[in-house]
């Protein structure tokens, strides 16, 4: 259903958004592709003008709480790189597959993704995008089709990819990469209406105006909720370690320790992060500086079956301080089972398989669709 509010209050670094514990800042970080330094000074910021603990998003942005100077805020963000460009800033959602280029896959996209982004920069239509249309580019191992981006590719071979809309394969071939994702967003631009999302159109036909499909509709790919985590050899003999970060909270010094190791990094759409590229040696002394701070490192972990949405005190619709109530049931959950803990019924952050635990005055029930 499309929403009739017509204003897009979706944060960004430039627009905050007034929560109950103060304006709120969100970093977008295409591919989740940011560099230690810009990690580092983002962490300084945040501490600065916000908060001592960050928010990593499932989109692989992060997030900036309780801000007391949005300015001051901004202009770090500007200083270490991450605003490239105002006009655009809310609309450089763009996940991909987090290992590519470094752990299998069938196209490393990382170069595809850089040039995405130029190029939603550079269309003046697409900075009237809703801040939360998202693109989704996948290597072709299946890691973020799933997760329902309004407009995707899933690479098919190393020039070939499918054109999903949806979440769903519309049968479209496509070699032309960034060309075709940036066509069909600024299709959905000029038939919106009020819509914000593909999923809230009538029709998608529009979208695929002068794109001929090749191939049978309607394929999907399963949504992942578990990041990858632990010691992961790169193809080229190097490690990169995945850290998730439990309840996608990183506090602040802990960044700073990430960023101190030196190596690119990616936050992932599953609130984790990679640190990558490492020798093996920098990776083992990496991994005993870092586990101790609280980043978890061991696929079987409980935390990597719990999620939440912010709650109280930071949400004024919550009924719950959900984080602390997900902390505690970390231990008592039922292997396998991811549970995902709201605050209200609006259920933000959740992901698309699982349970959805809602908090009432009684306790939490579970969310029927």
């Amino acid at each position: 259903m499309a929403r009739t509010r017509e204003d897009d209050a979706c944060p960004g670094a430039l627009q905050v958004h007034q929560a109950a514990d103060g304006a709120l800042a969100r970093v977008r970080l295409p591919g989740g592709m940011i560099e230690a330094p810009q990690l580092e000074a983002l962490a300084l910021a945040a501490a600065r003008f916000g908060s001592h603990a960050m928010e990593l998003t499932s989109r692989g942005n992060v997030q900036v709480r309780g801000v007391t100077d949005a300015e001051s805020l901004a202009d770090a963000i500007a200083d270490a790189g991450l605003l490239p460009s105002p006009s655009h800033e809310r609309v450089r959602n763009v996940i991909a597959s987090p290992l590519t280029g470094r752990q299998g896959g069938i196209a490393d996209v990382r170069d595809l993704v850089r040039t995405l982004d130029a190029a939603i920069q550079a269309n003046d239509r697409l900075a009237h995008l809703p801040g939360r249309f998202l693109f989704a580019v996948d290597d072709g191992r299946g890691d973020v089709s799933g997760l329902g981006a309004d407009v995707g590719l899933h690479f098919l071979d190393d020039d070939t990819a499918a054109l999903l809309v949806a979440g769903v394969d519309t049968g479209v071939r496509t070699q032309e990469g960034a060309v075709t994702l940036v066509d069909v967003a600024e299709r959905f631009t000029e038939v919106r209406g009020t819509a914000w999302r593909a999923t809230e159109l009538i029709d998608i036909a529009p979208l695929l105006d002068g794109l001929t499909p090749t191939a049978e509709t309607g394929a999907t790919w399963p949504p992942l909720v578990r990041p990858p985590v632990g010691w992961i050899p790169q193809d080229d003999g190097l490690v990169t370690l995945g850290a998730a970060v439990p309840l996608g909270v990183l506090k602040t010094r802990v960044a700073e320790y990430l960023a101190a190791v030196g190596s690119p990094l990616v936050i992932t759409p599953w609130r984790s992060v990679l640190i990558c590229d490492l020798d093996e040696g920098i990776a083992d002394t990496s991994l005993r500086v870092l586990a101790p701070l609280g980043l978890v490192f061991d696929d079987r972990s409980p935390w990597l079956d719990v999620s939440s949405c912010t709650g109280s005190p930071g949400c004024a619709h919550s009924l719950a301080d959900v984080r602390d109530d997900a902390a505690r049931a970390v231990h008592d959950g039922t292997a396998g089972l991811h549970r995902h803990f709201v605050g209200c019924e609006r259920a933000c952050g959740s992901p698309p398989v699982g349970q959805v635990l809602v908090a009432t005055a009684s306790g939490y029930e579970p969310r029927h669709p």
